[in-house]
C-alpha cells in the first residue's frame, strides 16, 4: 500500500496539507482584496483571537437613563479584575467610535460572560446609540480589560466607596466580586433622585441584609455632595481605604480634602477624560520614539508617509492582511483607506488602540508609539 506522504515508483503523491494550503492560496487570490478569513468573520465573528469582539446576549434596563449589556466575548478575551474597565467599539453611521466602560459584573463568572452598564450622557453619540439600538445578537468591538482602580489583597478591613451617577458602575463590580471578603463597608452614592440610582434595588437589598451601610444623597433635594458632607456622614472616613468615582469636580474636591488631612494615600480615584476628536482629511503624524513629525495627506497611508520621511517602519503585505505593520496610537484619529472607518485614541486609551499603518491615513493629528 502506498503512503500518501511518500514518493513511490508511480510518482510523487502530494501531502494533503500541501494540497489544502495550495487551495487556500488560490481562494485568497480569487477573493482579493477580501480574504476568506473575512468571510469567516461574518459567519463566526467571535472566532478570531486577533480581532476581539463580543456578542450582546441580553439587554436590561436599570433606570430610565441606564442600560446593562450582558456580553459574551470571543476568542482572545482575558478575564477582568473587579474595578477594571474596557474600551468598546461601536459602528455608528459608518464611523467606529470607542468609549471606555467599567465592567459591572462579578469577576470570574463561570459562563465566561460579563456586563457593562451604559449611562446616558447628554449629547453622547455612543451612549445614546446603545441606549436605543442595543439588542441581543449585536456585535461590538472590544479591547482587553485595563485599569488600576482595583482592590488590594488582603482586602481592606474598613472600606468606603464614594460614587456619583455612573461612577457606581466599577464599585458595583467590586461589591459583587469581593463583598464577602470585606467586613466593614460603607457606600455613599449621589444621584439626582432615588429612581436615578443605578443598581438601587440591589444596593438597598445589601443594606437591608446588613452587608453594607448605604448612604444615598439625592441632589434634587440635598444638593451636590461635598467633602464636608462626607466627613459628617462618615466620621471615621480617614481610617478607611476609600475608592471614589464620579464627576471630575467631585473628585477634585475629594482629593484636595484628603490631601489637607494628610490622607491622600488612602484615597483612590477613577476618572475618564474624554477628548472630542473630529475627523478631517489628513494630518500630522508624530513618531514618538524618533521624534519625527510628518505630514500625512488623506490619500497616502501612514506607512508611505513615514517611509518618505525616512522613518524606519515594519511592514509586510502592505494590504492590511498580515498585521506586521501594527503600532499603538497614543492619541489621535485615523481613517481606514479601504472603507473609511474612523478609529480614535485619547490619552486615557494608552497603548490599547492599535492601527495598521499600511491601510490607515491620518484624519487629524496623531501620535504613534513607534
Amino acid at each position: 500500500m502506498l503512503s500518501p506522504a511518500r514518493t513511490s515508483s508511480l510518482g510523487h503523491v502530494p501531502d494533503t496539507r500541501t494540497l489544502r494550503n495550495g487551495a487556500w492560496r488560490v481562494v485568497e487570490l480569487i477573493t482579493t482584496p477580501v480574504i476568506p478569513a473575512d468571510y469567516l468573520d461574518v459567519i463566526a465573528p467571535l472566532r478570531n483571537p486577533t480581532v476581539l469582539r463580543a456578542r450582546v446576549e441580553a439587554v436590561r434596563r436599570e433606570t430610565p437613563n441606564a442600560v446593562t449589556l450582558e456580553l459574551r466575548p470571543g476568542r482572545g478575551w482575558e478575564p477582568h479584575e473587579a474595578g477594571q474597565y474596557i474600551r468598546v467599539g461601536v459602528d455608528v453611521d459608518g464611523v467606529r467610535l470607542w468609549r471606555a466602560y467599567s465592567v459591572s459584573s462579578a469577576a470570574g463568572r463561570s459562563d465566561g460572560k460579563f456586563t457593562i452598564t451604559v449611562n446616558a450622557v447628554a449629547g453622547g453619540v455612543v451612549s445614546s446609540y446603545l441606549q436605543s439600538q442595543a439588542e441581543r445578537g449585536m456585535i461590538l468591538h472590544l479591547d482587553l480589560p485595563t485599569g488600576d482602580f482595583t482592590l488590594p489583597r488582603p482586602r481592606p478591613a474598613k472600606a468606603l466607596f464614594l460614587t456619583a451617577g455612573s461612577g457606581v458602575t466599577p464599585v458595583m463590580g467590586m461589591l459583587r466580586s469581593t463583598l464577602h471578603e470585606m467586613p466593614d463597608v460603607v457606600v455613599v452614592h449621589s444621584a439626582k433622585t432615588a429612581e436615578d440610582v443605578v443598581f438601587g434595588a440591589e444596593l438597598r437589598d445589601l443594606a437591608a441584609q446588613g452587608r453594607i451601610r448605604l448612604i444615598e444623597r439625592h441632589t434634587s433635594a440635598d444638593g451636590r455632595l461635598k467633602p464636608a458632607d462626607v466627613e459628617e456622614l462618615v466620621p471615621d472616613l480617614f481610617e478607611r481605604e476609600t475608592w471614589a468615582c464620579g464627576p471630575g469636580t467631585m473628585l477634585d474636591d475629594l482629593q484636595e480634602h484628603w490631601a489637607d488631612a494628610d490622607a491622600a494615600d488612602r484615597l483612590h480615584v477613577e476618572r475618564f477624560r474624554p477628548t472630542v476628536l473630529v475627523a478631517g482629511d489628513g494630518g500630522t503624524v508624530t513618531f514618538e520614539k524618533s521624534g519625527t513629525v510628518v505630514d500625512n495627506p488623506g490619500s497616502m497611508s501612514i506607512l508611505e508617509a513615514g517611509e518618505a520621511a525616512g522613518q524606519l517602519m515594519k511592514s509586510g503585505c502592505r494590504m492590511g492582511i498580515c498585521f506586521k505593520c501594527v503600532v499603538p496610537m497614543r492619541e489621535g484619529i485615523v481613517r481606514d483607506m479601504r472603507d473609511g472607518t474612523i478609529t480614535t485614541a485619547t490619552e486615557v486609551d494608552g497603548d490599547s488602540v492599535l492601527v495598521q499603518t499600511c491601510i490607515s491615513a491620518a484624519a487629524g493629528p496623531c501620535r504613534l508609539g513607534a
